[in-house]
């Protein structure tokens, strides 16, 4: 069944909308991840981080030093600089009845500020008001508008998560333009849980967020995003419980083993496996060799082996004459697994071969005659593996490396690929049990808890960033001995905004100490720059590498033994945790070093002081939920459950209960999703790009 008509104007292009060129296009589909356009719908659920709130109308006198004033000024007169001092700023007096203000601008060319600004005309100005000299100013207004189009000028205006290039301005114009030609959609929530909570409609929702009358509209606990919250998270449910119901309903196959091909791979591992890996595989052999379909998640901790446990899971699957699929969500991750594994692979004697998105045709053909031929027993891919032509001989076994993203959507293109093809989900996201419920409902769970043997402890310090000398002087030390390690920053660039050191100036700053031994890798460089600069550091020609938080997933450098993290305040716990877990992979002892910027607020001192008394993901992962209050939205942002864009968890948690109990509550009234109420909840699922579910509804 086709896509609702209705939905038509949220998945055009970006391209379509007037303004949009094909700079500022490249840039929202960069910004926005998409796979081929971005469209409409990328930028409704790009959600507001803050406001700013233009309402204050005081006069000159009344508006306040640091915060954003909107004054009706008369224009006096221009002071541009001097002839050859362009460095000088651009000044303009003004005044209105209860006093006077400076308006500033810097390197302002041509004469278009003296026509933003007439001398002698009224303007409506709105901006941060500052001091220089005793005097207010607005240096560079955020809004100057003639008094007959004050309307235009957002009094409340959202402010969003940006990339360079792309101005508030800009996402505002187009996100108002797009709220234009929402259309309105009919119900698909229930009018008795509707009525609960007082909740708008869903247009009226997306209006009240993004252009909100007053700050109340936005606010995470008010109606309007709370009812998109909810339709996230039923959207999410139903797509669980239809998935759950075509996997469980379908019949396994009871395999049987030799036991020669898992025995050959234990004895090409470097190390014994441990109690808890050893635990994993017979569960997971247990319910290989039962008739219903295998669903079990398997939780491990960075570092925890879990690959080793799937390798032996996909070796038994072959004892069986079946295929494994070993599916990663980046090509960087993939890489590195197929790395992993083949030596292991080649001394069992099992064909193994990497499938990514970008291999030169030729090669591609013959991976995949090797796929259909079933020469190949291990693919291990990103989510090309199930793109159409892609064919296998007897998929037996999908093993989805999730690495916190909980991916409906990828373990549905399975489902039809391996029509009876047991799964086996892998996270390194301690996730507590509450959670583990509403991601993966029913699924059996393996929990890997100790580290692999000669696996060393870290060593955990906190420091402010004022002891920075003393580190430099530590570092320089330990990289004569031959040391490797990583600097981790919270923002590729400078920002306005925030006053937080950046990759680019930090990778400067150690450049001017370690010259060519420092490297920089952030999210924004393309995959074989990033590839390129990680092979160096693996190659140990790079001594530290200066990152932001792409190093979180899966690099894997035994001999980098120290994790510096720079602004670790403003990281949440999960992911303290994660970047921690890139060292102490070699034979020598790790250290972790958590730099912090005064003063710190209870919430981030709490966190740090977590991190450096356990190691333990699961007790990190419970206090996690436990300290992430209201307020800290920054360590939701950050640390909140992946996959959700409207939905926060610790404003939104409770709500999820709701979204699981209404969800089955449809699929059990209502299992094909027919009639109007039907085409509503199919209209739901289209929005939030879970509509891979779809195909599965089996009518009745």
């Amino acid at each position: 069944m086709a896509r609702p008509s209705a939905l038509d104007p949220l998945f055009r292009s970006l391209r379509s909308i007037k303004g949009v060129g094909p700079q500022l296009g490249a840039l929202l589909d960069r910004f926005f991840g998409a796979e081929g356009e971005a469209i409409a719908l990328d930028l409704l659920m790009h959600m507001p981080s803050g406001l700013v709130d233009r309402r204050r109308m005081e006069g000159v006198a009344g508006a306040i030093v640091g915060q954003t004033a909107t004054l009706r000024l008369h224009i006096d007169n221009h002071l541009p600089p001097p002839r050859g001092r362009a460095n000088q700023p651009h000044r303009i007096w003004a005044h209105d009845e209860t006093g006077e203000i400076q308006l500033v601008y810097f390197k302002s060319h041509g004469n278009w500020v003296e026509k933003l600004l007439p001398e002698g005309e009224e303007r409506f100005v709105s901006g941060t008001v500052g001091i220089f000299n005793g005097i207010k100013q607005i240096t560079h207004p955020d809004y100057v508008v003639d008094v007959a189009d004050f309307e235009t000028m957002p009094l409340v205006e959202p402010v969003y998560p940006l990339t360079h290039g792309l101005t508030t301005k800009a996402l505002t114009k187009l996100v108002r333009a797009t709220l234009e030609t929402l259309p309105d959609l009919p119900e698909w929530i229930v009018a008795e849980r509707l009525q609960q909570f007082g909740w708008p409609s869903f247009r009226e929702a997306m209006t009240k967020v993004h252009a909100p009358a007053e700050p109340a509209d936005s606010e995470l606990w008010g109606p309007a995003r709370m009812r998109l919250a909810y339709d996230e998270y039923l959207a999410g449910q139903l797509a669980l419980l239809i998935v759950r119901s075509t996997l469980v309903s379908a019949r396994g196959i009871a395999r049987s083993f030799t036991g020669e091909i898992t025995a050959r791979v234990e004895a090409a591992l470097p190390f014994a496996l441990t109690g808890g890996q050893q635990l994993a595989i017979d569960h997971i052999r247990d319910d290989l060799a039962s008739p219903t379909r295998m669903s079990r998640l398997l939780q491990g901790d960075v570092g925890a082996g879990k690959t080793v446990v799937a390798l032996m899971a996909m070796a038994a699957v072959a004892e069986s004459g079946a295929q494994s699929a070993l599916m990663s969500p980046t090509e960087l991750l993939a890489a590195q697994h197929f790395r992993t594994l083949k030596p292991l692979a080649d001394a069992a004697g099992l064909g193994i071969a990497l499938l990514t998105g970008k291999q030169p045709a030729a090669e591609r053909r013959a991976i995949l005659a090797g796929i259909a031929s079933g020469e190949t027993t291990i693919v291990v891919g990103t989510h090309a593996l199930f793109q159409s032509g892609v064919e296998f001989q007897n998929l037996g076994l999908t093993v989805v490396d999730e690495q916190h993203r909980f991916g409906v959507a990828q373990r549905l293109a399975l489902s039809d690929k391996g029509k009876h093809a047991d799964l086996l989900v892998m996270t390194a996201t301690p996730i507590p049990r509450t959670l583990v419920l509403t991601h993966f409902g029913d699924m059996a769970v393996s929990i890997l808890s100790e580290k692999p043997r000669g696996r060393q402890p870290i060593d955990t310090a906190v420091l402010s960033i004022n002891e920075y000398d003393r580190v430099i002087a530590r570092l320089q030390a330990r990289i004569a001995e031959g040391a490797q390690a990583f600097w981790v920053t919270p923002l590729v660039e400078e920002s306005e905004a925030l006053d937080v050191m950046s990759a680019e100036d930090r990778f400067a700053e150690l450049k001017r100490v370690f010259g060519d031994q420092v490297a920089l890798v952030h999210g924004r460089m393309s995959a074989a720059a990033k590839q390129e600069t990680m092979d160096r550091f693996q190659r140990n020609e790079v001594k530290i590498l200066v990152a932001t938080t792409v190093i979180e997933v899966g690099v894997d450098v035994p001999n980098a033994t120290i994790m510096i993290i720079e602004h670790a305040e403003r990281f949440g716990l999960a992911q303290l945790h994660q970047l921690r877990g890139r060292v102490g992979r070699g034979s020598q002892r790790s250290a972790c070093l958590l730099l912090y910027k005064e003063p710190l607020s209870e919430n981030a001192q709490a966190r740090l002081q977590t991190i450096k008394e356990t190691e333990d993901g699961f007790v990190i992962a419970e206090r996690d939920l436990e300290l992430r209050g209201q307020g800290d939205l920054l360590g939701t942002r950050q640390s909140g459950m992946p996959g959700y864009h409207l939905a926060v968890a610790d404003v939104h948690r409770h709500l999820l209960e709701y979204a699981n109990g209404d969800a089955k509550a449809i699929l059990a009234a209502n299992p094909g999703l027919t009639g109007a109420h039907g085409e509503a909840v199919r209209g739901l699922l289209y929005l939030f790009r879970k509509d891979l579910a779809l195909p599965l509804i089996r009518a009745g």
